[in-house]
């Protein structure tokens, strides 16, 4: 076989190499940056939105005292719907509270990876009213999952009464190593502040 035949082999398959590792190179870049959020970034915003991110998924504490209602067409701060949670304090499982984590993917608990990097968020604005009004929510969150592979910090604002009419709140994210954010937003509310449970509302969750 000619030499030079040789060579333009080799090179065609180094050529070919080189184009494969190129490939999956971006594609694990895709991926990253997939997970690395352009601020403004949305947990929620309205209802089914491609700008929404994170799930509802991780009911806690007597989680069979909670409804939800994420397509709430009851006076929305902006849009046509918003979230609405319903307690019943009725203390189903025991526990003497709720809380519902919005995660990524939805049921992470840190046993695997796929938090989002929010570095560069400084803070995360919300807005949220009640029922009546006077309905305490204990601790609104960001992050705070631990695991195996854990969120990497986590803030919070609490305890809130919440009124009638919608009011925006921001939790604190100045000097917060936001690199892996598993658990994007949090609430959690006790059976001992409101024994007859209670009705909230929540819009425009927005990393800032």
């Amino acid at each position: 076989m000619n030499k030079n035949f040789l060579l333009l082999l080799s090179f065609v398959f180094l050529a070919a190499l080189s184009s494969s590792i190129s490939a999956q190179a971006a594609k694990t870049r895709g991926y990253h940056d997939k997970n690395k959020a352009i601020m403004p970034f949305a947990v929620y915003v309205e209802n089914n939105s491609k700008q929404n991110h994170y799930a509802p998924s991780g009911w806690m504490g007597d989680y069979r005292d909670i409804k939800i209602d994420l397509v709430c067409k009851e006076n929305p701060k902006t849009g046509s719907s918003c979230i609405k949670v319903d307690y019943s304090a009725r203390a189903t499982q025991g526990a003497g509270w709720i809380g519902i984590y919005w995660q990524q993917p939805p049921n992470n608990w840190g046993d695997r990876k796929g938090g989002y990097d929010l570095t560069g968020a400084k803070q995360l604005s919300f807005w949220a009213r009640g029922e009546v009004g006077g309905e305490r929510v204990a601790e609104f969150k960001v992050g705070g999952i631990s695991g195996k592979i854990p969120d990497s910090d986590s803030a919070s604002i609490g305890p809130i009464d919440l009124t009638k009419n919608w009011t925006k709140y921001t939790i604190d994210l100045k000097d917060k190593n936001l690199s892996n954010i598993i658990g994007g937003f949090c609430f959690a509310a006790s059976r001992d502040d409101n024994p007859k449970g209670f009705t909230i509302y929540l819009d425009d969750i927005i990393y800032e």
